[in-house]
């Protein structure tokens, strides 16, 4: 007597085979060679499970560095961009008033020395990408007769060879 049993609960092909009259117990994925029963099932085997591993590993590799180092040129971009525009609103505010602002915030609000004050000239004061306010300096140590504006970078420390500022050319 020949017999197929089918799990009706596996979406694979699982196939037992019976010859005889002996009772089986069918486990679903398991391969069985008992006296005239076979039972064929499909899975992944472990070569296969590392080999497909392994390609992960070996894309990651190689994507992963690519996109770090293009968050940090992004932030540096973000930075020129924002100093562009502070630029864009000190020199506005020199145009309306004959002299640069003492600090950023005489950008927000009217200082009381400022007759012909257009403001604000900034919605607010931004705070570069790795969350540290622009510092401003006027007059400024780096340009004498104007004023000095710069991120101090990644590490937060005014001085080392992180900072980007108004007068850098990088």
């Amino acid at each position: 007597m020949k017999i197929k049993i089918r799990n009706p609960k596996s979406r694979n092909s699982d196939k037992c085979q019976v010859t005889g009259d002996k009772k089986i117990t069918h486990t679903p994925l398991a391969s069985c060679h008992v006296s005239r029963v076979t039972c064929h099932a499909s899975a992944f085997t472990l070569v296969e499970m590392l080999l497909v591993i392994t390609i992960i590993g070996i894309l990651a590799a190689l994507v992963i560095p690519k996109m770090v180092g293009r968050s940090e040129q992004a932030r540096v971009t973000a930075v020129h961009a924002d100093l562009s525009s502070i630029k864009t609103a000190l020199d506005a505010f020199e145009v309306d008033n004959g002299y640069y602002p003492k600090s950023m915030q005489d950008l927000l609000q009217q200082p009381n020395n400022a007759k012909n004050w257009h403001g604000p000239y900034l919605d607010k004061v931004p705070q570069d990408p790795w969350g540290n306010n622009y510092l401003y300096y006027y007059p400024g140590k780096h340009n004498q007769n104007s004023y000095d504006l710069l991120s101090v970078g990644p590490d937060g420390k005014e001085g080392s060879e992180d900072n980007i500022g108004n007068w850098t050319t990088k």
